[in-house]
């Protein structure tokens, strides 16, 4: 009987789907989906009423007389197990040994084990278990700034998913449909539609770390960085640090760096960055602003530096490594030395020759603002390098040669 009953509002629903019953449809669809609701909800009850009565004939079977017969603990659990019918899961174990599972496992089988069920889902993608794995790999190389940026890439992947949404309004009917007829044939559950834009190779978009370091490591995301020596050491570029857009490549565990309008040129892409030549913008300034120098007044001759550098005002500052030198009048005698009293600064770029005219460049400590001319370019803001690792890290990148 319930056999006739499911297979008539099937045999309904595909009659209404039909192009050639669309006049049918309009004057048929609303008492017929309700007169089909009425009935699947009538034969979800008998299939519950049935699973109850089949629990309680199996209640009947216990024997009254409970043994007292001493077993050990693994035995009981095992007797459970196997009267239940099931496998032994993760899931049965305490709370603080399942997080103490996850916290051990990489990235890969963390996503993994997020595919298992609903639960390990919910667990799986804990942002107290990703943030370690969000550190070890990406804090080096991301800043605020790209923080901001993902937040700004996540509101605009809504908005797109909301008009998807829109578009293919029709679907959400059809899947509700399609739900309550798995509840009385499972087999219709194979029938339906997955979620617009749903991928097992993409990561799901929305503000969790877990979604933030897929997208990552897919190469989907582009953030904003800074690249060392661009242009694969372009010897233009040599000694200095450009802002970029960057995309990770997982396949070779380099970055490809997407620069922006240079004059005349435009956008300039490189690949096969090496995580060396990256490093998160030290300084929230953006590429065309002139950087705020501070900190003029503790510059002593020996200090290492960075300075803004332009060809021309259309183009975008690079940040050039450099050292605070002497005064032309001083000998370098440390006892006697006034340089840091003077209101000029002197700022070396050794990596050019003597005589160079990138050599050397005078700069006022007091009321110092962008500096130059179009033959020699424009010097903007300064900042002291105080990090030993930061000047480690020019020193590792000195050229070969001396520059012209």
């Amino acid at each position: 009987m319930l056999a006739l009953l499911a297979a008539f509002v099937l045999s309904w629903l595909l009659f209404l789907s039909k192009p050639c019953a669309r006049e049918m449809r309009l004057f048929l669809a609303s008492p017929c989906q309700e007169l089909a609701l009425l009935l699947l909800g009538f034969l979800a009850g008998l299939r519950l009423l049935g699973g109850v009565a089949a629990a309680s004939a199996s209640a009947e079977t216990m024997p009254l007389i409970p043994s007292f017969k001493r077993k050990r603990p693994a035995e009981k659990v095992e007797n459970v197990y196997e009267a239940a019918g099931v496998e032994p899961s993760v899931l049965d174990l305490p709370e603080l040994a399942i997080d103490c599972i996850l916290e051990r496992l990489p990235p890969a089988e963390l996503r993994s084990m997020a595919a298992v069920c609903r639960s390990l889902r919910e667990r799986c993608r804990g942002d107290h278990l990703w943030e370690r794995h969000m550190s070890e790999k990406w804090s080096r190389v991301l800043g605020r700034t790209a923080r901001d940026e993902w937040r700004m890439h996540l509101a605009s992947a809504s908005v797109a998913s909301g008009m998807t949404g829109f578009a293919s309004g029709g679907g959400g009917k059809r899947r509700r449909w399609l739900a309550a007829l798995s509840c009385v044939c499972p087999v219709v559950s194979w029938m339906r539609p997955r979620a617009d834009g749903d991928t097992s190779s993409g990561p799901v978009l929305d503000d969790s770390i877990m979604s933030w370091y897929l997208s990552m490591e897919s190469g989907k995301f582009w953030f904003p960085a800074q690249v060392y020596n661009r242009e694969h050491g372009h010897v233009g570029f040599m000694m200095s640090c450009y802002d970029a857009e960057l995309s990770y490549d997982f396949h070779t565990d380099t970055f490809r760096a997407r620069y922006p309008p240079h004059g005349r040129r435009t956008v300039v892409l490189e690949d096969g960055v090496q995580w060396d030549r990256v490093r998160a913008p030290p300084t929230d300034t953006l590429a065309h602003d002139l950087h705020a120098s501070n900190f003029l007044h503790e510059l002593w001759p020996g200090d290492h530096i960075e300075i803004q550098w332009r060809r021309n005002k259309e183009f975008p500052y690079g940040w050039w490594y450099g050292v605070v030198g002497h005064l032309e009048s001083c000998d370098g005698n440390e006892h006697f030395c006034r340089c840091h009293l003077s209101d000029t600064i002197v700022l070396e770029f050794n990596q050019y020759t003597p005589g160079s005219r990138w050599r050397q460049a005078l700069v006022n400590r007091k009321n110092h603002r962008e500096e130059g001319n179009e033959g020699d370019g424009f010097y903007g803001g300064i900042r002291k390098l105080r990090s030993k690792d930061d000047i480690s890290k020019w020193r590792q990148l000195w050229p070969t040669d001396i520059l012209e």
